[in-house]
């Protein structure tokens, strides 16, 4: 059973008739039944996967087949494909059937990609490690005793595994770019606003964006150009032109000027060989003859208790909506409208969640408003405003994705804080609504990936995807281990 690493590979193979769009979705199903130890994905979609392979192969024939013919992607389990289930891998949409499918799945569909199910995650997106769904943890394919990452966990792993191409995660806080951390592969998060929102359900709206994970920049790339723009059903959707970032991806031509952030390679928190491994980066670009340099960011430990102020708030008004009451679970027990609203949602939603909107509905609340979300609020304009400084003085922003690779399952379970602070690298990008990319491009010596993020300006995804093949091309995507 060949291994495809790009749709390149997979176009190639289809134009010349050596394979068709069928017997490529076949092998997938086929080894997605063979890895179902991972429990990456909740639902495969065989017949309609099957359905839209044909028809792709049929265009194929035709001559008339879109920019993603052949593309076999996965969605995480937040974002709705008309006909078929979602539920957030959460009980509370049980048996729940969208009756519409998100603007980035009609883009990818309209352009003959192939949507071969719905992958395990965190539930509601809330968490860093995809131990809080309702439907079992999701393994690492690299380490099944370890977590894949989160929230976009089964997303990443099911990449990682060779269970499909590419998938669609979404990322709030780091949950595209920290399981593309921890899997080995490229996980974007787009600027705020370049890809519609609509149907993906929603965690905290100001924060959360649709995004690629794949196994390389070309297939991200290419992704994104279908996937971004302007949408009327998305307020927040960007009108401003998507560039064709698949045919953009030139080689820097004049030298960049690139910071990283002192107070995060001095972090005592961050993995001795992750920050070798930066700082070997650092010296490879200097010898290239770009100019980096060490900025000051003071306010690193305001990232994660603002992050999950503003997003606790957000999670508290959005998920009012499920209340057993219109769709999804409702209890056995409840006996009047009192009791259906409470205990719906207290047997419905899993521990973490309730944790959060808990949260979130007293920093709201009375008396404690201007405390905490007023102060946040300004807090991340200040965060804002001191990124966006530093990116008016250099091209890119270059620091780790995460501070360690991959846990153990358990590591962190007991301790709230600990799992937070995992984002601590990921969280500043949606804070600020800049666009962040993970590239995998470390081994530690465990044998375990890590990846390098890199920040740009807002609706900088071109240079960033340019920059990013640059990384893995020409300063070369190391697999050994960091001596």
């Amino acid at each position: 059973m060949k291994t495809y690493n790009s749709l390149n590979e997979v176009q190639t193979d289809l134009f010349n008739h050596s394979i068709s769009c069928k017997e490529l979705v076949q092998q997938y199903l086929t080894r997605i039944e063979e890895k179902k130890n991972l429990n990456a994905f909740l639902e495969v979609f065989t017949q309609s996967a099957l359905q839209q392979a044909e028809k792709v192969d049929a265009k194929i024939k035709s001559k008339t087949s879109g920019k993603l013919a052949g593309m076999v992607i996965a969605l995480k389990d937040n974002l709705c494909y008309k006909n078929h289930k979602v539920s957030a891998s959460s009980k509370i949409l049980e048996g729940f059937e969208s009756l519409y499918s998100a603007t980035v799945v009609e883009r990818l569909l309209a352009e003959d990609a192939i949507i071969i199910g719905r992958c395990n995650c965190d539930e509601f997106a809330m968490g860093s490690s995809n131990e809080n769904s309702a439907f079992g943890n999701v393994a690492n394919p690299l380490d099944t005793s370890r977590v894949p990452g989160g929230s976009s966990g089964g997303a990443a792993a099911a990449v990682a595994a060779d269970l499909c191409l590419a998938s669609l995660g979404t990322d709030t806080g780091g949950s595209i770019r920290q399981p593309a951390s921890f899997c080995g592969v490229v996980g974007l998060k787009p600027t705020y606003g370049r890809v519609s929102r609509y149907g993906a359900i929603a965690y905290a709206s100001s924060f959360d964006q649709i995004g690629p994970i794949t196994k390389n920049i070309a297939d991200a790339a290419i992704i994104m150009e279908v996937m971004a723009g302007k949408d009327g059903y998305d307020s927040t959707a960007s009108s401003k032109p998507v560039p064709e970032y698949s045919k953009k991806l030139n080689q820097p031509t004049s030298k960049l000027r690139i910071a990283y952030i002192k107070d995060v390679i001095d972090s005592k928190g961050l993995n001795p060989e992750i920050k070798a491994k930066v700082e070997t980066i650092i010296d490879q670009l200097k010898a290239e003859g770009h100019t980096v340099e060490a900025v000051d960011f003071p306010y690193l430990d305001y990232l994660v208790p603002t992050y999950y102020v503003l997003t606790t708030a957000e999670a508290s008004s959005n998920l009012a909506r499920f209340d057993g009451i219109n769709y999804g679970y409702r209890s056995k027990n409840a006996s009047d409208l009192e009791s259906t609203y409470k205990l719906s949602r207290s047997e419905g939603f899993g521990k973490e969640v309730k944790r959060r909107i808990m949260l979130g509905t007293f920093v709201l609340s009375a008396g404690y408003y201007d405390a905490y979300y007023s102060k946040g609020q300004r807090v991340r304009r200040l965060l804002q405003n001191k990124t966006n400084e530093i990116l008016n003085n250099y091209n890119f922003i270059i620091l780790p994705t995460t501070p360690n690779v991959a846990f153990k399952f358990g590591q962190h379970s007991a301790d709230p804080i600990a799992m937070y602070l995992e984002d601590i690298f990921t969280v500043q990008a949606n804070i600020t609504g800049v666009p962040s990319i993970s590239l995998p491009i470390g081994t530690h010596s465990n044998g375990l990936p890590f990846g390098l993020q890199v920040m740009g300006k807002h609706f900088s995804e071109t240079e960033l995807f340019s920059f990013s093949d640059y990384l893995m091309k020409d300063l070369g995507k190391k697999k050994e281990a960091v001596s």
